[in-house]
């Protein structure tokens, strides 16, 4: 990147900037008109000059010129018109003037706001790009808050200032000269009373606000360490609770705080005493216009019109001069932030820019030799890591690395994920240095997982597939039409190109299918993620995140078939095990005794109970149908007796976490709504109470289930009452209800209820030991069968799952969840060489063990069978190797 702010905008916007200086020097012409027209108005129509006879007029529009050797030369006479119609025309001719050069601005802002949007837009591209190309240990140099601020923040006032840069000098020079020239046109000495204060205003004020740059780069800085400083407190959170350093954090942001408001309040001290003393120069020069303007007036030396319209015109002087100074001003602020950015951005071991869109990916040999010679690793303290470290890896072996971390195992592993660089010696993969390789080749050669890999905000497909986006999509078909023809779209592609970004298209298949392990089409995608689903034992977490989605109508009638038709299935392979009453049916003529007693009266699923359970508590058919069957006094009973033992057993302590967890029915913010219910209302008095006393006490019995909270308030006689009541409810139902509630029926599929409770049908019998787990398995197992026979509902199942988003940093799922997508994100890439540094460090021993067996089961019957380098921190598991390498203090043992 050019290192000079005004080369860089000049190199990328010379065609706009000068087709913007041509609009700006023709909209002269008129500025100039408008200020000739107010003196015309004035001497002509108002004070009478021209038509001092009865019926005298005045040509308007008159096109007569004196031409040097041709004499005078008319091309058009005008229009003759009186005093009156004269002054109407030169006043429509001035609102003209003023509509005519307030589009000029209007076309030149416009076009300046582009022009320096493309500009902040490239130069975002270039400085993001180069983050992509910096080595990994400028990484350990920088702070991710520090940088996507300067690439957010800083860079902003470049994209106002690309527009201005030339273009803004020369429209504010116009003006401020073409106002100037007019001034001297009318009077020589007025004219050089308004330079010389223009002169005085030029050379001062500029001076006085050097001193406000020295500022605002220190405000700049600090502000900028501080959006690191506060980035570093949100990455290290855990680590701040965990040692009670809030205090400490709290004292440094303060100190910096405080930092910044003694800068800006000097700032702004500065900043406005420049503006009172520019504001002063530039109401002098009124004055003395008032004064000398107004005695040359009276001595007939000057008329009227001249001095309304020299006044006039130095009314748009200030502006231009003004906005020039702000215009110097800007220009060293943002030379300043440029260099400043540029210099950051700067590293002599930058990688190669990445392919065009359209190029084609380079190959390696299917089994070349992976070499490390003769390499030495030092730490940034300059720490020997690994020393004159050798070692030769054949195509298809298998190693062990061991020794520690300590020992350099790890170090190995990082240095062939090139994520550690030599300090001597070379990595070469048949021959070629790794490090030298462009990234497309170097990622074919090598495969790395670490300890913690990364997750991306997004889903689990997502962050499995990261690996796999290597393919360019063009955004143009073979023949070369526009492979999207909408307008919008055509917009969009020719302003990417303009401002200088790749025509990368986000939207496209960026999947590189014969990077994918096996090799196929996108119809082997799927597949192939549940293959290694399988190897990372991810599989079945996977389904059960898709058991508990739900679907809509729109999902297609194959999934809502196959749900169905495993209702059924369930219950012959719980039978089969003997385990009949691990699920509890919904059954019309009985009360299910695992579910709420709302559920139980509406014998349905409502999709969002917040919303819609209220209004059809409120509904009058639903009130009157409780009182035709005895159940509404008895709700509201329970209802009173449930909230008087909850508020009893949790009232003072509900904000505790281990009382959350069992305070499910109702949060510690409606506590003190429900004891003032309960203050004016007693467990009998139903018919007294308000109705919104009615409806929270009745909600909060919908909410009751006996084997659950044990309270004893629900009998057999109650629970018969709610069964007939749930007929009454749905023989007479109105249509506007029947619309909130999806009835549990047999062979229909309920939308509003998740795939796991579509399956079951029914609630899951408690009274049994480990019931979650039991029906889990089974459902699972009942699941996997039918996938053998169904794939397409397999896929749809597995694309539910993966479509579950991660959160940012992976936050939503477990570091077990992260570490598996991390081994499947690398599996399910082709590689030459897969190199897993300590990848399963901290888990089960005996889930380790299987995880290991499964990779390298898997790798060996690969059709072209990969190295593995594995960096293990449990030396049990290095039998499974074709061979061990023990390093220790740097060195092979």
């Amino acid at each position: 990147m050019d290192p000079k702010l005004f080369r860089y905008i000049w190199a990328y916007t010379r065609r706009e900037q000068i087709a913007i200086m041509l609009i700006v020097l023709v909209s002269m012409i008129p500025y100039y008109m408008a200020f000739d027209l107010p003196k015309a108005i004035v001497n002509q129509p108002i004070q009478g000059h021209g038509f001092e006879t009865p019926g005298a007029t005045l040509p308007f529009l008159d096109l007569s010129f004196s031409l040097p050797g041709l004499g005078p030369v008319t091309f058009f006479d005008g229009f003759q018109l009186d005093r009156l119609e004269t002054l109407a025309a030169l006043s429509v001719a001035f609102l003209a003037m003023v509509i005519v050069n307030g589009l000029f601005k209007l076309t030149i802002n416009t076009r300046k706001g582009r022009l320096g949007e493309r500009l902040l837009r490239r130069i975002r591209y270039d400085l993001v790009d180069r983050i992509l190309r910096f080595p990994n240990a400028r990484f350990k140099q920088i702070k991710a808050g520090e940088v996507s601020s300067m690439v957010k923040d800083e860079l902003e006032p470049l994209g106002g200032f690309a527009g201005d840069a030339f273009v803004q000098p020369a429209l504010l020079g116009g003006q401020a000269l073409t106002a100037m020239l007019f001034i001297f046109v009318q009077h020589f000495w007025l004219g050089m009373m308004a330079a010389g204060m223009a002169a005085i205003q030029v050379l001062i004020i500029p001076r006085m606000r050097r001193a406000l740059i020295v500022l605002g780069r220190e405000r700049q800085v600090t502000a900028r360490e501080l959006a690191g400083r506060v980035a570093e407190i949100v990455d290290n959170i855990e680590t701040v609770h965990a040692n009670d350093g809030g205090n400490w954090e709290r004292a440094d942001i303060v100190s910096r705080l405080a930092r910044i408001f003694s800068i800006r309040y000097e700032l702004y001290q500065r900043k406005f005493m420049v503006k009172f003393l520019n504001n002063l120069i530039s109401q002098i020069t009124p004055f003395l216009f008032y004064a000398i303007g107004g005695y040359l007036t009276i001595t007939d030396r000057l008329n009227v019109g001249q001095l309304v319209a020299v006044i006039n015109a130095y009314k748009e002087l200030p502006g231009p001069l003004k906005e020039l100074i702000d215009w110097d001003l800007a220009r060293q602020d943002t030379q300043m932030r440029y260099e400043q950015v540029v210099e950051r951005f700067e590293d002599e071991n930058m990688a190669e820019p990445a392919p065009e869109p359209g190029e084609e990916l380079c190959t390696l040999p299917p089994a070349p030799v992976l070499e490390v010679a003769h390499v030495t690793v030092k730490s940034d303290m300059g720490a020997v890591l690994l020393n004159d470290f050798s070692l030769e890896i054949p195509p298809g072996r298998t190693v062990a690395l061991t020794g520690g971390s300590l020992g350099g195992s790890s170090v190995l592993a990082e240095l062939l994920g090139r994520i550690l660089t030599p300090s001597k010696g070379r990595v070469t993969v048949d021959g070629h240095d790794l490090f030298r390789l462009p990234e497309s080749l170097a990622t074919q050669a090598i495969g790395y997982v670490g300890a913690n890999p990364a997750m991306f905000s997004g889903t689990i497909l997502d962050n499995i597939c990261y690996g796999l986006r290597h393919r360019i999509p063009l955004i143009t078909h073979e023949d070369g039409s526009p492979r999207v023809d909408t307008n919008h779209n055509q917009w969009h592609w020719r302003e990417t190109a303009r401002a200088g970004n790749p025509l990368f298209d986000v939207d496209g298949d960026w999947i590189d299918y014969n990077a994918l392990q096996p090799v196929s089409g996108p119809e082997g995608l799927l597949p192939s993620i549940a293959t290694v689903l399988e190897v990372v034992e991810l599989s079945q977490e996977v389904l059960m995140l898709a058991l508990k989605e739900r679907i809509g109508p729109e999902a297609g009638t194959i999934l809502p078939e196959g749900v169905l038709a495993l209702r059924t299935v369930l219950r012959e392979h719980l039978s089969a095990q003997r385990l009949e009453g691990l699920v509890l049916p919904f059954e019309p003529d009985q009360f299910n005794i695992q579910t709420t007693i709302g559920e139980n009266l509406l014998f349905g699923v409502t999709g969002d109970p917040q919303n819609r359970l209220p209004r059809i508590v409120r509904h009058p058919f639903f009130a009157r149908t409780l009182i035709s069957q005895g159940l509404d006094a008895e709700l509201f009973a329970l209802g009173w007796n449930f909230a008087r033992i909850t508020l009893d057993v949790f009232n003072g302590v509900a904000d505790t976490p281990e009382v959350l967890q069992w305070l499910t029915y109702m949060t510690p913010e409606e506590m003190p709504a429900f004891e003032k219910t309960l203050a004016r209302t007693t467990a009998d008095g139903a018919e007294s109470a308000t109705l919104d006393d009615r409806v929270r006490l009745i909600r909060l019995a919908f909410a009751y289930v006996e084997p659950t909270y044990r309270f004893g308030l629900l009998d057999d006689r109650l629970r018969a009452q709610v069964v007939a009541c749930r007929h009454k409810l749905h023989a007479n139902m109105p249509e506007e209800l029947r619309a909130l509630v999806e009835r549990y029926e047999p062979e229909r599929y309920l939308f509003n209820a998740s795939l796991m409770e579509n399956i079951l049908f029914g609630k899951i019998n408690r009274r049994y030991g480990h019931a979650e787990e039991r029906v889990q398995q089974a459902v699972l197992a009942v699941l996997n069968r039918a996938f053998e026979t169904d794939p397409e509902m397999r896929d749809q199942m597995m694309g539910l799952g993966l479509a579950q988003e991660v959160g940012p940093g992976g936050r939503r799922i477990t570091r077990l969840q992260r570490s598996k997508i991390g081994l499947a994100r690398l599996l399910i890439r082709n590689a030459r060489f897969y190199v897993l540094n300590e990848a399963l460090a901290g888990l089960d021993p005996a889930l380790q063990q299987r995880l290991v067996n499964n990779i390298l089961e898997y790798l060996h019957h690969l059709p072209q069978k990969p190295g593995v380098i594995w960096a293990l921190t449990n030396t049990t598991f290095a039998r499974q190797f074709s061979e061990v390498v023990e390093i220790r203090d740097g060195h092979a043992h």
